[in-house]
């Protein structure tokens, strides 16, 4: 069932109260920073897959109406908690409606304003019409919502203390190309590639998800080409004709050169960046939580052999000024 349409109006506190007393229970008064962060790993061993997070979801929903289980509320939140955080956006739905309703938990209005719009960008509609009259979201961004991999930000020594090292970190051996690579177009990349210091096994791996080397791909966001450049992209990095290969792949580089210089080289938040936009990765202080994003960046990563980091130019943009929130060593869940 999906309970997210039927999601309509608030349930009074009176009711909440009745309907707790009912079941013997007591109304908790508990706010959302108080819940247990999911655990990382969690018990499962290996990384989180999206049947996980489903089955997250689904059991908070069994807890939160009192379905084949005991009504209980707070289980909820903390089920859909972590769901939300692995980009699952309908718990990020529901865990804003029990926030702006006090279902379960202490009213917080700012923290469900986050929530409802990461899930309004994942194409919510419920969620996009109640971001509309709530109004921005303000303040800082819930930790149901900060990539698992986030911690929070290091002390300035610690932070000068990074900044001293190396930009050329030890790489491990390059991958293989993609198997179903054209051979033209490997030629061309691994021809063209150094000239913005980027290795071809990166801009390979990149163009596989993003058009399977498909020249004339469209996405339902209008990303066009080899390298799927929207038009505003494909404008900011001189490229004039998006449906010429060679421009497409050019744009694409130089897009990506232009990240790694702004997320220091670390890759995780580069092609988050590049899927999603810098400005959410800013926004989030991390990979956002949104699920094609997460699931995007994994299938890069494992094609790119784990590597975790990539040489950049610092001249070509200063860094991110919210770089001090990421982690470069955590695993991406």
């Amino acid at each position: 069932m999906n309970h997210i349409s039927t999601r309509r109006l608030p349930t009074p506190a009176w009711l909440l109260a009745l309907l707790c007393a009912t079941a013997g229970a007591q109304v908790p008064s508990l706010t959302l920073e108080s819940l247990p962060r999911p655990s990382t790993p969690p018990p499962e061993v290996g990384p989180i897959v999206p049947s996980q997070v489903l089955r997250w979801r689904q059991e908070a929903l069994a807890f939160e109406y009192g379905d084949g289980v005991p009504r209980d509320l707070l289980r909820a939140a903390e089920l859909y908690c972590r769901a939300a955080r692995y980009g699952d956006p309908e718990a990020q739905y529901n865990l804003a409606w029990m926030l702006t309703h006090s279902r379960g938990i202490e009213r917080d209005d700012a923290q469900a304003a986050h929530l409802f719009a990461a899930a309004a960008e994942q194409g919510i509609t419920q969620a996009q019409n109640m971001l509309a009259a709530m109004g921005t979201p303000r303040g800082e961004i819930p930790h149901c919502l900060r990539p698992p991999e986030s911690d929070p930000a290091p002390s300035a020594k610690t932070a000068s203390s990074k900044s001293r090292q190396s930009r050329l970190p030890v790489q491990p051996p390059p991958p293989p190309f993609p198997p179903n690579a054209p051979e033209q177009i490997v030629k061309f990349v691994t021809l063209v590639a150094p000239e913005y210091q980027l290795s071809p096994h990166l801009v390979l791996a990149v163009m596989a998800t993003e058009s399977n080397f498909d020249p004339w791909a469209v996405s339902p966001r209008n990303a066009q080409g080899l390298m799927q450049l929207i038009p505003d992209t494909a404008a900011r990095f001189k490229v004039k004709r998006i449906a010429d290969p060679v421009q497409n792949i050019r744009g694409g580089m130089a897009y990506l050169r232009w990240l790694l210089a702004y997320f220091q080289g670390d890759l995780p938040l580069v092609l988050a960046a590049y899927n999603a936009g810098e400005g959410a990765v800013d926004r989030y202080g991390g990979v956002p939580p949104y699920a094609e994003t997460r699931s995007y960046v994994r299938r890069i990563i494992s094609a790119m052999g784990g590597q975790r980091s990539h040489p950049f130019d610092p001249a070509v943009t200063p860094p991110s000024e919210f770089k001090a929130w990421f982690r470069k060593t955590a695993p991406v869940h």
